[in-house]
This record gives C-alpha cells, structure tokens and sequence, in this order.
C-alpha cells in the first residue's frame, strides 16, 4: 500500500487506485496529485477493500480485470457499504455491455483503457465536483423542513451565520427572484438597510453579464458543469465586486435557485491599475535611452571589427548583449501592462491555426538548426477548425513556447509541435525531450520574473516573463494551458483553445 502526501490546504477528497498495472497506478497518481487530490494505491482487489476501511477515499479507479478477486466482486462489495465512495470503472476491456453491467452494480463512471491525463482529469473531477455538492445538500437537508424563502425571516442557525459574514450573500429562486441577502450584501450594493428581497435580481444589481449568469445558474443550466465563472463588475460609484454562484439543489437534484457569493476586490483593482500604469510608465522611460546606448554599442563594435583590442570587444559585446536583454524585459513588461489592462485580443478574426504554426516553426527553424535541433509540426486532426481569435496573440503564445523548448532542449534535441482536435476544443502541444522541470516548479512558472535555474539551466538568458505572458493570453482567448515535465525527461506544454464562444 502506498500513500502520497498533499499540500493539507487542498480541498481533502481522496482517490483511491486499483489496477494490477504499476504503470497505470503510477501514472493516475502523478496526475491527480498535480492537480490537488490526496491518492491511495492497491493493485490487487482484497488489499483495495483493506485499505477502503482504513483510509475511506471518497472517490475510487478500479480495474475489472485483475488477479485473484476481479474488480466486479470488488465493486459488490463497496456497494454494501453505508456510505460507499463514487466508482469510476476502468478496464483494457472495454466494452457496452461490461459498461452497463458496472453501472447496474453502482459504478458512477467509466474510463477504458488506454486513457489520455485530459480524460482522467475530467472524469475525476466531475465525480469530485458530484461530492462536493452532495455534501452542500447535505448541509441544506439539515434545515429540509424550511423553504428558500423562508430563509430571510426564520432566525435559525444557517440564516444568523448568513447575517453576520463579512462577504455579501445573495439568493434567488429558480425565476431569479431575491429571497435572502445579508447586512453585507446591502451595504456592498448602497441599499439602504430597509431594502427587502422579493425582486427581481436585475432590481438590486444592473450588470447585464451578473444578472444573466446568476439566471442562468438559478435555472440549472450549470448544474452539471464544473466551470462556472467567477464574474467581476462595477458600481457606479467606482466600486469593483467579484461575484461567485454555485446553484442549490434540492432532494431530487432538482435546481432551486442560486447561492451568489460577493467580495469588494476595489483596492485590488486600483493596485492593478497603479502598478501597470507605473510599469507602463517606466518600461517607456527606459526604452528610448536604452534602444540608443544599444545602437551606439553596436556602432561602435562595427567600427572596431579586424583590431586587436579583443578586450575591449568582449566588453562592448557583453554591453551589447545586457542592452538587448532589457530591452526585451521592457517589451515583455509592455505586453503584459497591455494584457491587463484589456488592450490585447481586442481584434478577433478567423484563424487558421495550422497555418499560423507552420510560420511560426518555418520561422524558428533556422534557430533550431543552430543548434542541432529538429524541430517538426505534425498535424494529427484533419482539417483543423477555423478559431476566432486575435491572430498577433496566438503568435506570441506559440512563439514563446516554442522559443523556450529551443531553449531549454540541448543541441541534438528534438521539439515536436503536435495539433488535434480535444472536443470542441483545438489542443496544441509543445514537445521536447530538453532539461525538464521538476514538479516544485510547477506553481510559480507562470509567474512573473520567476526562472527555472539549475547546473543546466543558469547560463540560459531570458527575461522570466515569456510562460506570464503566455499565460494571460491564454486566460484572454477563454483557452487553458497545462505543464507535465520531468527533469532530464523534457517537457510538454498543452494549450487547450475553444472553436467556439468567447475567444477575445
């Protein structure tokens, strides 16, 4: 038996592995640890049930097909249990009617094998998602003889710890009426402490995108998705909240309205604005002085091209070099000062994807072929969707990461630009087999300034802004980007951009 170890802070649902495969084991564990669960592994069928009574993960991957006790007599068993944990099947045999009959038994789910990390992340998550908001209607069942409406008159336990949280808390039924807000709510809005549900939501708070998610929440058209989003909106009276909804079901997982969470994020917003507009300021201060020292340097190198002073030369090169460093990092700087402040992806047409990255790696091939490098795009969906986007950011996207695998692959090293189809959405992947990144890395890489640096890496020059950047323009089209890498292993960078809705 073995455990693996997760930051206590993370939400605390375990999952528990059972497969007579190590490789399956292994592999699900890295996965569902990166992204913040706490994992068991058993690879035979009465050592999962022994660890099921001590551990009681809450969620469980079982194998079918193993030795000695199969995973079908291993789900049986689970089943009796009082409370018994979510199930997902997974099998090399994978076929309708071992599907059907696992669901008959009480499997939640089904995954064959061989599976992609996007699968098992979905699949686990969704069963993950299914737990947290039983245990919610658990919470509410306690008070089940109440109505929501009830909420905002009967002084119980639930509605006093309502009235006295700092953040404002709003509810509405499943027609997007107002029937609870608290003290904090109020005074978030300006409503004057006599103001009483029983509106409209678009009564209380005239933000169209607000009042249309909260109705679309109330009406249960997020019931079964795990990506609703947080929505942030202004006061008139330059005010800034961030709103968060969660839908809540009754007994039948039937929607009866929604549960709106808000917090004033205004002194975030006006630190945001004077440190872009500071770094704004001084990367444009800095530029002109510096774009001049660097061409006089480069003058003056010209100049001195057959002398003898080899000293002097090896000084002025470096000069050259340091010169042209800040100047990228006041462009990144730049860039990102323009990401936030909503002046990048304002320009969306169609895009041929396949096409842009051809350019792109066209264009960064001879860099590669400097350094022994190969460097390939291979186009594995046939014909790639046309994408909505602004054309320049998906070149600054993929040139960055490409750019880095150069960087970060040594020479004979190959980087593999990899295109297909992951739903409705195109997945691009960057490939190399270069120094890797250990997992401590993996939270901070896309932060600002922050550099890989080790025995491999420190002599790499850059500026720690590129993977920021890449990230809030991916953040800007509605896209996702993920990282797994392992060090001396290389690295795979997978962006994840819608065909379809808000792409800028």
């Amino acid at each position: 038996m073995e455990k693996m170890k997760v930051d206590k802070n993370l939400d605390q649902i375990n999952v528990m592995v059972v497969d007579d495969e190590q490789d399956i084991r292994d592999g699900s564990e890295r996965i569902l640890v990166r992204i913040g669960f706490q994992v068991y592994k058993a690879a035979r069928g009465d050592e999962a049930l022994t660890l099921l009574e001590k551990e009681k993960p809450a969620i469980v991957l079982l194998d079918l097909k193993m030795p000695g006790m199969d995973g079908m007599e291993v789900l049986e068993r689970i089943q009796k249990l009082d409370k018994p944990p979510l199930v997902i099947v997974i099998t090399g045999y994978a076929t309708v009617e071992t599907a059907i009959e696992a669901m008959k038994q009480g499997a939640y789910d089904f995954i064959p094998k061989p599976f992609e990390p996007d699968q098992l992340r979905i699949v686990v998550n969704r069963a993950a998602e299914k737990i947290r908001l039983t245990r919610e209607t658990e919470i509410l069942e306690l008070e089940k003889a109440r109505t929501l409406l009830d909420l905002d008159t009967e002084k119980s336990r639930i509605s006093t710890i309502i009235e006295s949280l700092p953040d404002g808390v709003l509810v509405t039924n499943n027609t997007g009426q107002v029937v609870l807000m608290n003290p904090a709510l109020k005074s978030l809005l300006d409503l004057g402490p006599d103001v009483k549900p029983g509106k409209q939501v678009e009564e209380y708070v005239t933000d169209e995108s607000f009042c249309s998610l909260v109705m679309e929440i109330s009406q249960g058209k997020h019931v079964d998705y795990e990506d609703i989003p947080d929505i942030e909106f202004a006061l008139p009276n330059e005010k800034y909240l961030r709103a968060r909804g969660q839908p809540v079901l009754g007994e039948k997982k039937e929607c009866l309205g929604a549960v709106v969470n808000f917090a004033d994020i205004t002194a975030m917003k006006v630190l945001d604005r004077l440190k872009s507009e500071f770094v704004a300021k001084v990367s444009h201060e800095l530029r002109s002085p510096l774009s001049t020292i660097h061409e006089q340097i480069a003058h003056v190198l010209n100049d001195m091209v057959g002398a003898s002073l080899n000293d002097d030369q090896n000084i002025l090169s470096r000069a050259k070099e340091k010169t042209q460093g800040l100047i990228s990092m006041i462009g990144d700087l730049l860039d990102l000062s323009r990401i936030e402040e909503g002046l990048i992806c304002h320009e969306p047409q169609p895009v041929h994807l396949d096409d842009l990255l051809r350019s792109i790696v066209e264009f960064l091939g001879a860099r590669a072929d400097a350094g022994d490098q190969s460097l390939q795009l291979e186009i594995l969906s046939d014909p790639v969707p046309t994408i909505t986007a602004d054309p320049l950011a998906l070149e600054s996207i993929f040139g960055n990461l490409i750019t880095n695998a150069i960087n970060y692959t040594p020479e004979n090293g190959k980087i593999r630009v990899e295109v297909d189809l992951a739903g409705i959405n195109i997945r691009v992947k960057v490939i190399d087999n270069g120094f890797g990144i250990a997992d401590k890395h993996f939270d901070k890489i896309f932060e600002r300034f922050y550099r890989v640096k080790d025995e491999k890496t420190r002599y790499i020059t850059g500026t720690g802004l590129g993977l920021s950047i890449v990230k809030g323009l991916v953040d800007s089209l509605g896209g996702i980007i993920q990282v797994d890498s392992a060090p001396g292993e290389g690295s795979t960078f997978t962006v994840l951009l819608p065909t379809t809705g808000n792409t800028g």
